[in-house]
């Protein structure tokens, strides 16, 4: 099992998506740099910062209200919002597909 490790920021977003897990929910392909997924609670964006999507950078994109996993460069778009970046196993990203689980590691 290929597992991907993200540490995310301290920003509301970052912290509502971390309450929501665990997860088993499906990921999606999106263009050819980014997996996606639709958490079930749209995420609060208020004091979160921006993103600067590169590989293994984790983002929401408030207009659709989805997840992005980033696996090539992209940069930054409006809407879009930096959660936390992977720092470890950002190499299976790509890779991933079907229904992935999401849990909570390492945090009380």
């Amino acid at each position: 099992r290929n597992t991907v490790v993200f540490e995310l920021n301290d920003s509301t977003a970052a912290k509502e998506l971390y309450a929501q897990l665990p997860l088993s929910i499906a990921v999606e392909n999106y263009s050819n740099n980014e997996k996606i997924f639709y958490p079930p609670e749209k995420l609060n964006t208020t004091d979160t910062p921006q993103a600067d999507a590169r590989v293994g950078t984790l983002a929401y994109y408030a207009p659709w209200g989805d997840v992005v996993m980033f696996y090539g460069s992209f940069g930054s778009a409006p809407g879009l919002y930096g959660l936390g970046h992977a720092i470890s196993g950002s190499e299976y990203i790509q890779g991933m597909s079907g229904t992935i689980r999401i849990e909570k590691s390492g945090f009380p």
